[in-house]
C-alpha cells in the first residue's frame, strides 16, 4: 500500500489550502481495487500546468500495477507495471476515462 502514496504532501501553500475533490476506493470482484484521490491545489504542482494534484491507482494482489499521478517535478505521467510514461492532462474526465481504459485492458489480459 505504501506504493500508492507519493513522498510530497499536499497542504497549505501561500496560506491557501488544497481542497479535496475526490477520495474513493472501489473494490472489484477479484479482490483488486481502484483508488482515486484528487485535490484542487492553489498553484500547479511543479511539472504540471493545471491546478490538480492526483493519484489514480489500480491495485491487484496488494501490488499497485497501474498508477496515474503528477508527482512534483515529474509532471503528469502513468505507471503501467514497471514502465513510466508521460501523459497529457486535458481534464479530470479524460484522465479518469484513460485510467479506466488501462485498467480494463490490464484485467482483460489476466
Amino acid at each position: 500500500m505504501e506504493l500508492l502514496t507519493t513522498a510530497s504532501c499536499v497542504g497549505k501553500k501561500s496560506n491557501m489550502v488544497a481542497k479535496l475533490v475526490e477520495d474513493d476506493r472501489l473494490y472489484l470482484d477479484d479482490g483488486s481495487f481502484v483508488e482515486i484521490t484528487i485535490w484542487k491545489v492553489p498553484q500547479p504542482v511543479r511539472g504540471s500546468i493545471h491546478s490538480y494534484k492526483y493519484r489514480l491507482a489500480f491495485v491487484y494482489k496488494d501490488k499497485c500495477v497501474i498508477r496515474y499521478d503528477n508527482e512534483a517535478g515529474k509532471g503528469d505521467h502513468r505507471h503501467i507495471g514497471d514502465q513510466e510514461l508521460p501523459i497529457q492532462f486535458v481534464d479530470l474526465e479524460l484522465l479518469r476515462k484513460d485510467f479506466y481504459a488501462d485498467v480494463r485492458r490490464w484485467r482483460a489480459k489476466r
